[in-house]
């Protein structure tokens, strides 16, 4: 199944071992930073860091790096992001016989994205190991991509030669590619009443709470249509049990292939939030932000072509779709750079119930191999 790619499975196992056991939970990526700019340079890469993490309060920031091919044409941008979510700290790999990856305890493993990370530079190692000529190789680690990529909204693209890029930070089985993810839109509703005792004066109060939920019963959830899902995630106010609330807080988020449709949406519900408000005498405060942008790559592309052809060489069937998550290819496409997103085996992310496959790791590092011999 890989080709002609001497792919050293144990090196492989070493290395996804050697990295899920570094802590690297959002804008704490320090040492995660330091392990991987070591290896990059050893492969032979010229690497720099920037001042990302100093942007958040964090303490490291997005590993960006550069090896002449030799190979003509443009060169390539390989990408996997440094960061966890959490529970992330204390995380140790365990190989079971079946060639499944799992998590020791109760931390997640860490495959989102170590998957991609490992089968980034494997790949790397196979195409110097075997001598073949490759094109001009960029790598970047970003920093904060689990909180909506923190970390390349302030990367400075201007650095980036590369016209395509291959994002390996996806779930499923090697062989499939989004091409096309949405708009993230995230908000912040406020609304602020009036304190009373809840017991003497009830009626001198303005329940915000109660202004709150009105509003909320109105607002349609879920999956408004095929290309659309909004959610409230998060409702909270409050000070004690016999005080009228005074200030009551909602988060949520809205995703949609179309930007602007999501606008529209987002206006409809801060109009639902203010008029319940009002009603009431409240007043509600309305923040919303973009944290991605929405794009969609041509299925002509040459990124996308020579992802096609790749997974053929090694006998994998490719499947391009599109997701309803973000990754840091939102912000590459935003930036100019045809990129897609490929899975790279990992499984029920975002949960102590992570895990990889062996295998799937080759599969994607000797992917990885294919790619960056292309002309």
């Amino acid at each position: 199944m890989n080709g002609t790619w001497p792919i050293n499975e144990m090196r492989m196992k070493k290395e996804f071992s050697e990295l899920v056991a570094i802590d690297s939970v959002s804008f704490s990526e320090r040492q995660m930073a330091d392990c991987l700019a070591e290896k990059c340079k050893n492969l032979g890469f010229k690497v720099t860091e920037d001042q990302a993490g100093a942007h958040y309060g964090g303490n490291a920031g997005n590993l960006y790096g550069f090896l002449q091919g030799t190979l003509p044409g443009a060169p390539v941008l390989l990408s996997a992001h440094m960061d966890t979510v959490s529970p992330g700290k204390g995380k140790r790999a365990v190989f079971l016989e079946d060639g499944k990856i799992v998590s020791e305890s109760d931390t997640v493993l860490g495959a989102d994205d170590l998957a991609g990370v490992v089968e980034i530079l494997e790949g790397i190692r196979c195409v110097q190991e075997t001598g073949r000529p490759h094109r001009d190789i960029e790598i970047l680690f970003p920093i904060g991509e689990e909180d909506y990529v923190k970390g390349t909204d302030v990367f400075d693209f201007g650095a980036v030669r590369s016209k395509e890029a291959y994002v390996l930070d996806m779930s499923g089985p090697v062989g499939k590619a989004a091409i096309q993810a949405p708009s993230i839109i995230s908000f912040q509703a406020v609304i602020h009443g009036k304190a009373a005792h809840a017991g003497f004066e009830p009626e001198r109060g303005i329940n915000a709470i109660l202004a709150m939920s009105r509003a909320i019963a109105e607002i349609r959830q879920g999956r408004l249509d095929e290309e659309t899902t909004f959610n409230i995630g998060n409702v909270f106010g409050g000070e004690a049990l016999n005080i009228v609330p005074e200030i009551c807080t909602c988060t949520g988020e809205i995703r949609s292939y179309h930007n602007e449709n999501a606008l529209k949406y987002m206006e409809q519900v801060k109009n639902i939030f203010s008029q319940k408000a009002e009603e009431m005498g409240a007043v509600c405060e309305f923040h919303q932000k973009v944290e991605i942008m929405a794009y969609k790559i041509e299925e002509k592309l040459p990124v996308v072509k020579k992802f096609q052809e790749g997974c053929k060489r090694l006998g994998i069937e490719p499947e391009l779709i599109r997701t309803f998550g973000g990754s840091d290819n939102n912000n590459f496409v935003k930036n100019g750079i045809d990129g897609i997103v490929l899975s790279c085996g990992m499984y029920q992310v975002h949960s102590t119930n992570e895990y990889t496959i062996v295998e799937e790791l080759k599969k994607g590092a000797a992917l990885v191999a294919e790619l960056l011999v292309q002309v």
